[in-house]
């Protein structure tokens, strides 16, 4: 059953068109940012992940309003949601389940874990130690788990939203490289701006803050069942231009190189890049990717595949600043679908890309 949900989503995916997907997008992001004010920029990275069929890791100090944002993606979505708070003593069963002996049948039956759904909230991550972290890798990459030796696929559009705090590490396990890579995104939230700050207030006092003071999300689904599992994998409908591969491989050789860089990012790495532009050009309602979609992505892409040598963290530097510097220093294309509406050689944007109507490959207005 769960197989041929999957082969259903893949053959609803390759029959919409970059038109309907970029379409249905913006009506997830206008129902999310409409009931989470200050949030635009982590709603925006948040579906570019779900589109370009990866995972996200949420950081951010408690209260910046994290949980909420895993909870009303799922309901914007109409996707079935799990929470699981990560803990010290939660073991790898606690995620992916065990198998049950019944005295009544006299034999084991399965009892799923909260990782049998289409979105699952780990939540503070780093809190469990590494064995029980290791239990999502397989389900992240995989799409399955293996449970006594049987491998049980999960959800076609199976999506999970990751948090952990970046300031407290007392009673904490660091991810590992390995995990982090499986994250396709590492978005960074912050305070929101002040007016939207003092919006949050102003609903807070009217009762009509999302979330606020009781657990109803009264955040109506924002698109169907089809197109949410279309989007699933909607960055492949976006097109990319020859000179933007070369582009890409420029961007990656450039951090690689840098005297700044202990670990680039490995050619997984840059193809994660590839799909997480490919995935905010279908945002911007484009059918085809131009140089600032690769930068857009940068930070949030890579900044978690980095480490920097020992010299360099004692100067202050940061992967960010790293990136920005690269992004800086190679030279754009120019001309065509590829390089058309891109400022070569500027620097990493945290929001770049006005919203325009939808486009053709050849830059033309649909």
């Amino acid at each position: 059953m769960v197989e041929e949900t999957r082969a259903a989503s893949e053959r609803t995916a390759a029959g919409a068109s970059a038109e309907s997907l970029a379409e249905a997008a913006r009506r997830i992001r206008e129902r999310l940012t409409a009931h989470l004010p200050g949030l635009d920029a982590a709603v925006d990275e948040l579906l570019a992940a779900y589109l370009a069929g990866g995972h996200a890791l949420l950081e951010g100090v408690p209260g910046i309003g994290k949980t909420l944002l895993a909870r009303s993606f799922a309901a914007a979505l109409g996707r079935v949601f799990k929470r699981l708070q990560f803990t010290p003593d939660l073991m790898p069963a606690d995620v992916v389940g065990s198998n049950v002996f019944d005295p009544a049948a006299g034999g084991f039956h399965l009892v799923h874990g909260p990782v049998f759904t289409e979105i699952l909230m780990a939540d503070e991550v780093n809190r469990t130690p590494p064995k029980t972290q290791a239990a999502l890798l397989e389900a992240m990459q995989e799409r399955q788990v293996t449970i006594d030796g049987t491998a049980h696929p999960l959800a076609a559009g199976f999506f999970v939203v990751a948090t952990q705090n970046p300031v407290e590490y007392e009673g904490t396990y660091p991810l590992p490289e390995a995990q982090l890579d499986r994250f396709l995104l590492r978005i960074e939230m912050t305070a929101p701006p002040r007016e939207a700050e003092l919006e949050l207030y102003r609903r807070a006092v009217g009762g009509s803050l999302a979330g606020w003071r009781n657990d109803a999300l009264e955040i109506p689904a924002a698109v169907s069942g089809a197109e949410a599992a279309a989007l699933r994998a909607a960055s492949a409908s976006v097109h990319v231009a020859g000179e933007l591969l070369a582009y890409l491989l420029a961007l990656a050789e450039a951090v690689r190189r840098s005297p700044h860089v202990e670990l680039g990012p490995s050619p997984r790495g840059a193809l994660s890049l590839l799909e997480a532009a490919r995935a905010w050009a279908l945002l911007q309602e484009r059918d085809f990717v131009v140089p600032d979609d690769l930068k857009r992505m940068l930070v949030p892409c890579w900044g978690h595949r980095m480490l920097l040598v020992a010299e360099a963290e004692l100067e202050g530097r940061t992967a960010r600043g790293v990136l920005e510097e690269v992004a800086a220093a190679v030279e754009a294309p120019h001309g065509g679908a590829g390089g058309e509406a891109s400022s070569a050689g500027g620097a990493v944007s945290a929001g770049a890309g006005a919203r325009g109507p939808a486009a053709t490959r050849s830059g033309r207005p649909a």
